[in-house]
């Protein structure tokens, strides 16, 4: 027998003659033939191939085709020199209608019925390990010489024919400090599952145990270390067992098939976009991917909006990233809540002001779009005042549905997570982020003040509590967009308020959000919202993580997206809407096309055309 160590560098033809010879006794080729491919393997009757090759395709993730065989081809050419699959294999597994029957060392025996199948060569993860190795990133799994960790998960493959399964994936312990060169190692080898699918919990993907693998061993994880999964070619086996094919068979997972192409020949030439790490989320653990180009984009966005046209010293509140990272969450979200309404004008029927509203909805034009469910939630004084102001909304093209209306007016923090939660249990959220803009915020002596230090607390209702509970609920993140430092979220940062923002020791509002955009007028962060969140959707790097690889990329929904982002003729339609239902200027109380005494033209108008200008 031979040891593993030793086969770490021997070519792959010596390892496959020392398989036939059957004189490896390990039960994995993880580690083996260090530098060359590996392939999972799928055969099945030829009557199933033609589909079989479809769903390869429709879930390339997983199932990166290297080589389908012709009817009874037992080599592989374009992979290796002198291969028989029947032999080559460290183990194999035999199903029956999808039902595993036995493992076996080879398929000699089973010779003639071959003469009627083909056998389908799928990228394998262990193909990246050393790629990934020579970046300074430790391989666990081969740290401890173990098989690799792989997982069913609840994410559903794009089904073909009789093939239709949930994704299975490799899990593989990498530090913290290393991700992004776990990553970077990765991507480009779009043939052996390229960059991972999920960094983080593995709640996300429906896994409950890390220690109970459903293929292969436990990899022991280093303090430190951060759960990475990849797609998996197990997923073949499930595919397998979903067609119920009479006879079908596959390798042993974490036992491939050796080739002899290596691995710097196997990255994807036309990979020109570098993938970046952003953690988004801390309970539980979440990190997101994104190209580094549109990364950059979105810090243009958050530039842009950052200026401080009433020189309120809004500048010292910025924290440089947080559009990434709250429209990272948001691209992520299925449900979202948002909430707007500064009642500043106290002493005016109805007491809003024109700054807040737009940046809502065209927050929920583009959550729309992309296919988000959305609610919004206001003072129960203010519902038929933005149910009027919706309607007209749709009617003139500004929104494409209606957005749900809800109030709150609870009392007690159990109130709050009683609203958010499916029967009150924080395991069930109803939404997954929360955004407040231009939203009345809570300061520390319990009152909400405007900027002139006017107590407003008798207009608003506590939905601030919403976002105290949100803090105690995993699962559920937050957003706050400010100007000025008194808004709802924007206790993050108010310690600056108080230091840089007139009247900050007392506005500042207390209660902070998981994210805070500022910008120098909220609406403006509302624009900016959305149009980062159709570059990140747009982002071949972004869009392939959110859909974890499997179904197709969904470049005919780019047109959608397009057309919800904000525009200068929408936002005038809304503004016009606002005007007419009594909706006020914020600085000046002005009756007019304004806001926070700035005229839509050239100031607001100008702003959005700059905004537009980096996202298309």
């Amino acid at each position: 027998m031979v040891c593993l160590h030793s086969l770490r560098g021997l070519v792959p033809t010596a390892v496959r003659c020392l398989i036939r010879q059957n004189r490896i006794h390990v039960r994995n080729t993880s580690g083996m033939s260090a530098g060359y491919n590996q392939a999972n393997v799928v055969i099945l009757h030829k009557s199933l191939a033609n589909d079989f090759e479809k769903f390869c395709q429709a879930n390339s993730g997983p199932l990166p085709l290297l080589y389908r065989s012709d009817v009874g081809e037992w080599k592989c050419p374009p992979l290796s020199s002198d291969s028989d699959i029947r032999t080559d294999c460290l183990m194999y597994r035999r199903y029956e209608h999808g039902v595993y029957k036995e493992s076996l060392v080879n398929l000699e025996s089973y010779s003639e019925q071959m003469k009627d199948m083909v056998t389908f060569y799928l990228g394998c993860s262990f193909s990246f390990e050393n790629a990934v190795q020579k970046l300074g990133v430790p391989v666990r799994n081969v740290e401890q010489e173990r098989n690799v960790s792989m997982f069913k998960t609840v994410i559903p493959c794009h089904g073909v024919g009789k093939f239709s399964c949930k994704l299975v994936v490799t899990m593989r312990p990498i530090p913290q400090n290393k991700l992004e060169a776990a990553v970077i190692a990765t991507n480009p080898m779009k043939k052996y599952h390229g960059a991972p699918i999920h960094i983080g919990s593995p709640d996300f993907l429906g896994i409950k145990d890390l220690r109970n693998a459903d293929y292969g061993d436990a990899t022991q994880m280093h303090p430190g270390d951060v759960p990475v999964f990849w797609a998996c070619g197990v997923t073949g086996v499930e595919a397998v067992i979903s067609c119920k094919s009479p006879l079908a068979f596959t390798h042993s997972p974490g036992c491939m098939f050796i080739t002899d192409v290596k691995n710097e020949d196997t990255s994807d030439p036309g990979t020109k976009e570098s993938p970046i790490v952003v953690q988004i989320s801390s309970d539980p653990l979440h990190y997101s991917l994104v190209s580094q180009r549109t990364a950059e984009n979105i810090r243009s966005l958050e530039e842009i909006v950052g200026i401080d046209p009433g020189n309120r010293g809004i500048k010292n509140l910025l924290i440089k990233d947080e559009l990434l990272k709250c429209c990272l969450s948001l691209s992520h979200a299925k449900s979202i809540l948002i909430t707007t309404g500064l009642p500043t004008h106290y002493q005016q029927v109805p007491p809003e002001e024109t700054d807040g509203p737009p940046g809502a909805l065209a927050m929920a034009a583009m959550l729309q779009a992309l296919g988000k469910k959305i609610a919004i939630v206001t003072d129960e004084r203010a519902i038929d005042l933005n149910k009027r102001i919706m309607e007209d909304a749709i009617e003139q093209g500004v929104l494409k549905t209606a957005v749900p209306l809800l109030s709150y007016k609870g009392e007690t923090q159990d109130c709050a997570v009683k609203f958010l939660c499916e029967n009150g249990n924080p395991a069930t959220p109803r939404f997954d982020h929360l955004v407040a803009i231009e939203r009345a915020g809570r300061a520390s002596d319990g009152n909400y003040y405007n900027a002139r230090k006017i107590n407003l607390k008798h207009l608003v209702d506590p939905i601030d509590d919403l976002f105290v509970a949100a803090q105690t609920i995993p699962g559920i993140s937050t957003t706050g967009v400010g100007d000025g430092g008194n808004e709802l979220g924007t206790g993050k940062v108010k310690e600056a308020v108080k230091k840089y923002v007139k009247n900050g020791d007392l506005i500042a509002c207390d209660v902070a959000a998981d994210f805070t955009v500022i910008a120098g007028v909220s609406n403006w962060g509302g624009y900016a919202i959305s149009c980062a969140l159709y570059l990140l959707n747009a982002c071949d790097i972004h869009e392939r993580y959110l859909r974890k690889a499997v179904g197709f990329p969904k470049l005919s929904e780019r047109e959608t997206w397009a057309s919800a982002l904000p525009s200068v003729q929408k936002e005038e339609k809304l503004l016009a809407i606002l005007v007419k239902h009594g909706v006020r200027s914020g600085v000046t109380g002005n009756l007019g096309m304004e806001v926070d005494g700035l005229p839509f033209y050239n100031a607001h108008s100008d702003m959005i055309k700059r905004l537009l200008e980096v996202t298309v």
